[in-house]
C-alpha cells in the first residue's frame, strides 16, 4: 500500500486489521466505497480545516466506511463509528492512543447529534479561530438531522476579543455585565454580524470565571469543550469545573470535554520530553472535570499529530465529525 499520509509506517499496522475486518483491501478501496455511497469524507475534512494533514482525511474515510458497512442510519450512530476510524489512526503507545481520544471524539459527536442535547459551548481562548471553525461547521450541519435545533455558543475571556471573533465570522455578539453583588448576569447589548446561520451562534466575552459560569447557566449548556490556550488556569478549566459542579447539584446532566494537554504543554517544568507520562498543570486540570479528554491543540494540526492522533485541530475535528456523520445519514435516506 502506498504511503498516503503522515507517519504512515507508524500507523498502518493498526489500520490494516480494521480494514480487513470490514472487507477492504486498502484505504483507497474504502474511499471508493464511501464515494459510491454518496459520502465524500475526504473533502469534507479539507473543507472544515483546509490546513489539516492528509492523515485526517483518511481517518475519516476509514470511519465512514465502517459506519456504512455497519448500516448506521442516524448521524448519532455514525459518529460513534467515526470514532473507531479515528482511534485506528492513533499511533500505538501515544498520548492519544492511551486516552482513546479517537473514541472520545466519536462519543462527543454522537451527543451533539442527539436531540436531548440543547446547547454546546466552546470555552475558548479567543485568539483561537479554530473554535470559530468548529462552531461554524456544527451550526451548518447538525440541525440538518436534528428535530430540535442545536444551539452553539462561544464563551471566552475578554469582551474585545469576543467582539472581533463575532465580527470576523458573522456571529451574534452578546455583551454582558456581571453584577458581583447580586450574582446576576445582565445583557447590555447584542449585535448580529450576519443574516446567515452563522448569526445564530452567540459569542460571549467574559471578564472572569464567575461571569463565564453565569453565561453557561444563561444558555443552559449541556456540553462544553475547553481549550488550553490563553489563560486556561484563569478561565476555561475553572469555568467548566465550576459549572459542572453546579449543574450536578441541580440534578442536571453535563458532559465536559477537555481539549488540549499532553506533551509540550506549559506551566510545568517537568513536561519536557516526558512523552505519555507528561502531566502539566493544564493537563491535570482537564482530568479533574472532563468526561472525555482530548490531546493536543484546539487549533494547530501539528500539535494534535504530535500527540499521536491525526493532523487536525480538536475543535475543527468536532465540526468534521458532525459534518461527516450528517452526510452519512443523508446518504442513507437518498
Amino acid at each position: 500500500m502506498a504511503a498516503l499520509f503522515e507517519s504512515f509506517d507508524r500507523r498502518i499496522a493498526k489500520i490494516t486489521p480494521v480494514l480487513e475486518q470490514y472487507g477492504f483491501a486498502s484505504l483507497e478501496e474504502a474511499r471508493d466505497f464511501c464515494n459510491e455511497n454518496g459520502v465524500d469524507a475526504y473533502n469534507i475534512v479539507k473543507e472544515t480545516q483546509p490546513i489539516a494533514f492528509e492523515n485526517a482525511s483518511w481517518a475519516y474515510v476509514l470511519g465512514t466506511a465502517i459506519a456504512l458497512k455497519e448500516g448506521a442510519k442516524t448521524a448519532a450512530d455514525a459518529a460513534e463509528y467515526l470514532g473507531q476510524g479515528l482511534q485506528a489512526f492513533c499511533i500505538p503507545g501515544s498520548v492519544a492512543d492511551q486516552r482513546e481520544v479517537g473514541l472520545g471524539h466519536g462519543r462527543l459527536g454522537a451527543r451533539l447529534l442527539n436531540n436531548d442535547t440543547q446547547c454546546f459551548a466552546f470555552l475558548a481562548g479567543h485568539e483561537s479561530f479554530a473554535a470559530a471553525e468548529g462552531a461554524i461547521k456544527i451550526a451548518l450541519n447538525a440541525n440538518k438531522v436534528r428535530t430540535n435545533p442545536l444551539r452553539v455558543i462561544l464563551n471566552g475571556l475578554g469582551k474585545d476579543a469576543a467582539y472581533l471573533i463575532a465580527r470576523i465570522n458573522g456571529f451574534n455578539y452578546v455583551e454582558t455585565k456581571y453584577d458581583y453583588i447580586t450574582g446576576e448576569l445582565n445583557v447590555v447589548s447584542e449585535r448580529r454580524f450576519s443574516k446567515t446561520q452563522r448569526g445564530d451562534i452567540n459569542c460571549y466575552g467574559s471578564d472572569d470565571v464567575r461571569e463565564g459560569v453565569a453565561i453557561m447557566h444563561r444558555e443552559n449548556v449541556d456540553i462544553s469543550i475547553t481549550g488550553n490556550s490563553t489563560n486556561p488556569t484563569r478561565f476555561q478549566h475553572p469555568v467548566a469545573g465550576t459549572y459542572k459542579k453546579e449543574r450536578l447539584e441541580a440534578g442536571k446532566a453535563f458532559f465536559s470535554v477537555a481539549s488540549g494537554g499532553g506533551t509540550g504543554r506549559t506551566l510545568h517544568p517537568d513536561n519536557v520530553a516526558a512523552g505519555p507520562a507528561s502531566y502539566g498543570l493544564t493537563d491535570t486540570m482537564g482530568r479533574m472535570h472532563s468526561d472525555a479528554q482530548f490531546a493536543g491543540s484546539s487549533s494547530v494540526p501539528a500539535h494534535v499529530e504530535m500527540m499521536g492522533l491525526i493532523g487536525m485541530g480538536n475543535n475543527p475535528m468536532v465540526g468534521a465529525t458532525v459534518a461527516v456523520a450528517v452526510a452519512i445519514e443523508q446518504a442513507q435516506k437518498a
